[in-house]
């Protein structure tokens, strides 16, 4: 967990603006989201598909096991041939192998199941993280748009280091570019802009 006074890098912070600017933009990747839903779709209905089908054969391979097992005992009573106690041995490994081999693939498709479902979750997280990211990105236009008509200023955010814009008067159809360092105190800055609008 995050320390509570672990300061904030505010660089870092509009790159990564900028950043989920070109992400919110480019609408391949909410296509290709989707598609990767879709499969996903397609490939957990296959999988489950395919984990009934073996479990229905290991029940089948259970019941045929325990047929070999009765007719062994049955053999044991009365008189047992060794032959065909041998072979009723020989086919009850076979089965055993063949359950066991069985239950391993029922597991890895268990896995894979709940792979797919971690998938599926992290996806639906990142494209709930996205709209909540377009919706405050929405908000802050909306915002600065408002501030701008209020106040007649737009500020420009290309250059990080420096604190600039554009004062625009639309009654006198003018417009005065304003740049001042950050190294000046905000009041400062405050005060010039007043001014100038």
């Amino acid at each position: 967990m995050a320390s509570p006074r672990k300061r904030v890098d505010i660089q870092h912070l509009l790159s990564l603006g900028d950043d989920l600017l070109g992400v919110l933009k480019n609408k391949k990747d909410e296509e290709g989201m989707m598609k990767i839903m879709e499969g996903l779709k397609l490939l957990s209905s296959s999988c489950q598909v395919d984990a009934n089908e073996t479990e229905k054969s290991i029940k089948d391979y259970q019941k045929k096991i325990q047929s070999c097992k009765e007719n062994i005992d049955r053999i044991k009573d009365g008189t047992d041939p060794d032959v065909e106690l041998e072979h009723l041995q020989h086919q009850l490994d076979e089965k055993l192998q063949e359950e066991q081999l069985l239950q391993q693939e029922l597991r890895v498709i268990r896995d894979e199941l709940i792979d797919l479902e971690h998938q599926r979750v992290s996806i639906e997280e990142r494209r709930d993280t996205f709209k909540k990211r377009e919706k405050d990105l929405d908000r802050a236009r909306n915002l600065l748009s408002m501030c701008a008509s209020v106040t007649n200023i737009i500020p420009d955010f290309e250059d990080p280091t420096k604190i600039s814009g554009m004062v625009v008067d639309r009654n006198k159809k003018s417009v005065k570019k304003f740049e001042y360092e950050r190294t000046e105190s905000p009041l400062d800055v405050c005060n010039k802009l007043w001014k100038m609008v």
